[in-house]
């Protein structure tokens, strides 16, 4: 079981004390000395030791705050990102215009729990084993004992606290303070709305009432007051976790958010009918075999396309609108100028491409997500479209923080990018979904090999939609690319670890298309 150290409790920095509070042991320290040496010998060590504890007194009371805000199952339907013309996403475009948009950003698994998993602990899937919806990360032998990222920030003297859903579950185990999830995914009525079968959770349309019933909303009052609260003069930076439910499912909000996007006015996303057809039985078994989300064919046949998109559409705008609350917060706080804020999503949803519903595939709807950094002392406004992941987020809050380099974290810090957004940059986004299952995406090109053997491969620069799959062209410029693409598929490969998930039972289902 982990114990999350209270602040009093944090030992010295060599075991994770903050530089404040060595600077003030220090002091005394030296009074002691004081009154135990000559005037002589005492202003030779002042002089000696001085400069020192100028240094560490100025990088503790530097040290900015940390504001980590997720927003569940949201994909490119964002204002920046340009994923649908309809979205209403004025707040995470206001956040993007104060920092820089990683408009080319990806998720290393297309489910929640090993998206945070992965995120939080600096490992990919493929790493530590956790492909699915299960085990849970202390479950798995390699990350039960590693720092998660807030616990990291708590052994270096940060006040680490938390509401909503930042790791898959039981949050509290992992901040000094946790404030609860507010109700969850709740609440829901006593009957489903539009998809009278499947999953409980998988329903959509305007439900409840009011806002203020909505776990978001309670969420996002927690975090104002909060940042209402918090001393301009506190001795201790904060790191603060703010999760938010919706637009996962049920994709349910009040009705004024509904409004925003009359049903007969509903843009459905481009489908292609013959989309598939040039990929493989294996690809579309592991995507849509023994999965809890409504069938494509269903949703169209109900005549429930249009309200679905509708739903999601009306959900991302109340998420939205929760976000704008801790913003203006932040904005009316003495901490606007020395607070980093980080926005991300888990991962990427469909709503009928491929003729697919829901997360759990590797392709760029299921894997793309937004993620933003606006931090103090760097350019606003940018947008890059180079290669970014959400394993990056541990390394580059180190980095910006002034905390110890981690060698062993398996992402790469962001830092050159907020400096320039058209740095050079060696490095992909690697995804998973099985051991076996991988998807390498380039600041051009998504290539993908599955356990099959069976590949894809996409020019996103003539290709957004991933219609023209062209692994087997006989162009040998682009042959040569597919094969760059494929020198970052991993070498070495963790078994997927044991669990009872809708991911174990598509994995295993599509199984039968593997040649021994």
């Amino acid at each position: 079981m982990r114990r999350v150290l209270p602040l009093k409790m944090c030992p010295d920095r060599r075991r994770g004390r903050s530089d404040r509070s060595v600077a003030t042991h220090c002091l005394s320290k030296i009074e002691s000395i004081q009154l135990a040496l000559d005037p002589a010998m005492y202003k030779i060590l002042l002089t000696l030791f001085l400069p020192l504890l100028a240094l560490s007194l100025a990088q503790a009371y530097n040290r900015p705050n940390v504001l980590l805000i997720s927003i569940d199952d949201l994909n490119d339907w964002t204002g920046g990102l340009g994923g649908h013309p309809q979205a209403r996403t004025p707040n995470i475009d206001r956040l993007a215009e104060r920092g820089t948009l990683f408009a080319n950003a990806h998720c290393q698994s297309p489910v929640c729990n090993p998206s945070r998993a992965s995120l939080m602990t600096g490992r990919h899937p493929h790493t530590s084993g956790v492909y699915f919806l299960g085990p849970d990360l202390e479950q798995a032998p390699l990350l039960a004992d590693l720092d998660t990222l807030p616990e990291r920030f708590a052994k270096n003297g940060y006040q680490t606290l938390a509401a909503g859903k930042l790791f898959h579950t039981k949050d509290a185990r992992f901040f000094q303070e946790y404030g609860g999830s507010m109700g969850g995914f709740g609440p829901r009525p006593k009957e489903k709305i539009s998809q009278p079968h499947g999953h409980p959770l998988w329903d959509w349309g305007q439900f409840p009432d009011k806002d203020e019933e909505m776990p978001d909303f309670k969420i996002a009052s927690w975090a104002v007051e909060k940042l209402e609260t918090m001393p301009a003069d506190s001795e201790t930076p904060f790191f603060m976790g703010v999760g938010f439910y919706r637009p996962h499912v049920p994709m349910f909000a009040p009705k004024k958010w509904f409004d925003f996007f009359p049903l007969d006015e509903i843009q459905l996303p481009e489908v292609k009918d013959d989309d598939r057809d040039d990929l493989s039985d294996y690809s579309i078994a592991l995507t849509n075999e023994e999965h809890v989300s409504p069938e494509h064919e269903w949703v169209v046949s109900a005549g429930q396309w249009e309200h679905a998109v509708q739903s999601y559409l009306a959900s991302i705008a109340f998420a939205d609108h929760c976000l704008g609350m801790v913003l203006d917060a932040l904005d009316a706080s003495p901490h606007r100028e020395n607070t980093i804020v980080v926005l991300f999503s888990d991962h990427g949803f469909h709503l009928g491409e491929k003729q697919r519903w829901a997360k759990r595939t590797i392709w760029e709807d299921g894997d793309r997500v937004p993620l933003i950094f606006a931090a103090p002392g760097f350019p606003a406004g940018q947008k890059t479209a180079k290669p970014a992941q959400l394993l990056d987020i541990f390394p580059t809050l180190l980095e910006l923080t002034g905390l110890p380099e981690d060698s062993t974290q398996e992402g790469h810090s962001l830092v050159p990018l907020l400096k320039n957004p058209q740095a050079e940059w060696p490095h992909v986004s690697l995804s998973s979904f099985g051991r076996g299952n991988y998807a390498v995406r380039s600041e051009h090109f998504r290539y993908i090999r599955y356990l099959d053997g069976s590949e894809e491969f996409y020019d996103h620069r003539k290709d957004p939609h991933e219609w023209t799959n062209l692994a087997e062209s006989d162009d040998q410029a682009l042959q040569a690319t597919i094969q760059e693409h494929r020198q970052h598929l991993p070498k070495e490969e963790a078994e997927v670890l044991p669990g009872s998930s809708t991911g174990h039972n598509a994995y295993e289902a599509a199984s039968r298309l593997v040649k021994e």
